[in-house]
């Protein structure tokens, strides 16, 4: 692991030199720069008293989602994001933060040494996984297993290299996941003593993805493609080993189908196992205190009406597990749970 860290610092700075001397070679007539405010709104109604054990939009009747405000400043060759959330998916985003940077989604500031080669440092969203936190860029409302229990943002500094039209590579050196505010956390909130490592390829559109650190290793692969002018097919694979012999991985399929120009449906199919006890996703109920290797599938659709800046999103899940860890009440579980969830969403 230390090889592979010095490995990725070595890049990282060495691209940084030698692309900072060739800029100072050239003489180019900087754009001005731009100052913009993006975001949005989320809210949704959910008929079930209990909902699958993934993140965000849980919340019996009606409910909040969240508000997402996002500063941007991009200059010719620098800038920065300043991406804030408040509600309840917000909260649950950044659950490892506290005080202040509670509300603070991502916080990054970037330079671009060239077309080819820009270094980042801050706290950015996760490069693994196919789903994201905003609402606006998932297609289902809802969220898959193999999203809620990976990460979902990281604090350090990564470089980004265009290779060519169609090749692209990402290399990172990132505090423990999620972790956002510093290096820091655990039982007694002292310092951890080893970072993690990221690396991304991609391909013609597709992403080979790797987190690496102690007691971690995630492969995940994320891709799509449009098989008509209509029809778009993603695909999200995960494999993750924890400590011992622990360990999750799953695969989801999301087909997506224009229907018009404001109306599609999407279908989101996963199937998400554990191993050992994994990350603890589907331990409830009957396996409440078992950690015998639990899986479980789930068919979401979800249709998606957009007018100007609103998305209306009607959607109905059916998740079945390989045991009885669904609520049903306060005191019985069943194996299968069903949810029907519409949500509102306006963007800005």
């Amino acid at each position: 692991m230390k090889i592979f860290k010095k490995t990725i610092l070595s890049i990282v700075f060495l691209a940084s030199a030698v692309s900072f001397a060739q800029e100072t070679e050239e003489t180019t007539e900087e754009a001005a720069p731009t100052f913009s405010v993006s975001g949005s709104v989320d809210t949704y109604f959910r008929s079930a008293e209990f909902a699958p054990y993934t993140s965000f939009a849980n919340l019996p009747g009606f409910a909040l989602g969240m508000a997402n405000i996002v500063l941007s400043y991009e200059g010719d060759k620098h800038g920065f994001v300043a991406d804030f959330v408040y509600g309840p998916r917000g909260t649950e985003a950044v659950f490892n933060s506290s005080g202040s940077s509670n509300i603070v989604n991502q916080l990054y500031a970037y330079y671009n040494f060239s077309d080819s080669f820009t270094l980042t440092l801050g706290n950015f969203n996760t490069f693994l996984g196919y789903e994201v936190i905003s609402p606006v860029a998932n297609f289902n409302y809802s969220t898959s297993y193999m999203f809620s229990y990976g990460p979902f943002s990281h604090t350090g500094i990564k470089a980004d290299f265009t290779l060519s039209d169609d090749v692209s590579l990402m290399l990172a050196v990132l505090n423990q996941t999620d972790y956002t505010e510093g290096n820091f956390g655990g039982e007694d909130g002292a310092m951890f003593d080893s970072y993690m490592y990221g690396v991304q390829l991609g391909l013609y559109g597709q992403y080979i993805n790797l987190l690496a650190g102690d007691n971690y290793t995630q492969i995940d692969f994320t891709g799509g493609v449009n098989l008509t002018d209509s029809f778009f097919l993603g695909v999200n694979a995960t494999s993750t080993d924890l400590e011992g012999d622990a360990g999750f991985s799953g695969i989801a399929l999301y087909p997506q189908l224009a229907l018009s120009e404001s109306f599609s449906v999407g279908l989101r199919g996963e199937i998400f196992n554990e191993t050992d006890g994994g990350a603890a996703a589907l331990y409830s109920g009957e396996l409440a205190t078992s950690f015998e290797d639990a899986d479980n599938t789930s068919f979401t659709i979800t249709g998606s009406y957009t007018n100007g800046n609103f998305i209306l999103k009607p959607e109905f899940r059916i998740d079945t597990a390989s045991a009885n860890i669904y609520s049903k009440n306060a005191t019985d579980f069943s194996d299968n749970l069903a949810s029907f969830v519409v949500a509102a969403i306006y963007s800005f």
